[in-house]
């Protein structure tokens, strides 16, 4: 099963300076050990929201928003995609990393499956379809 984790931020916080070295590290240090137990497709921390973009499509009409999103209470601040057996895989792996981070809060995310549906709403021949765009995805992540 494929899981996203979100690390959540405080919007207020957000703004705060980036990692130090020794984090860092540490952090290096935990993702080969997940990438070694073969748990870990990808991870990125994200730009503090002053650097992005909403896009809204309500009633017909796109606006889009520069951030930062001081409406927000919270914000995910980096992310990571799991492959592991089960919700309690994830939530230990989880847990180690908030153990190297030394504080904070993730949200944990199933990620639809192409068995999650009835074959009457997605067929065999889209779930085909779909394989070979994630297969393509694939390929160009490993080309960057």
């Amino acid at each position: 099963m494929r899981i996203l984790g979100m690390l959540r931020a405080d919007a207020s916080s957000e703004a705060a300076a980036p990692p130090s070295k020794e984090l860092m590290e540490r952090m290096g240090t935990f993702i080969e050990e997940v990438m070694k137990a073969g748990v870990l497709l990808s991870t990125d921390g994200l730009l503090p929201s002053s650097k992005g973009k909403r896009v809204k499509l309500a009633n017909g009409k796109v606006t889009i928003t520069d951030g930062p999103f001081t409406e927000s209470k919270e914000l995910v601040a980096s992310y990571a995609l799991f492959q592991v057996n089960s919700m309690d895989e994830a939530i230990l792996w989880t847990k180690r990393f908030l153990e190297v981070l030394g504080q904070g809060e993730c949200e944990l995310r199933p990620i639809f499956d192409a068995t999650d549906f009835s074959p009457d709403v997605f067929s065999p021949e889209q779930a085909a379809r779909e394989e070979a765009w994630r297969q393509e995805m694939d390929r160009k992540l490993t080309k960057q």
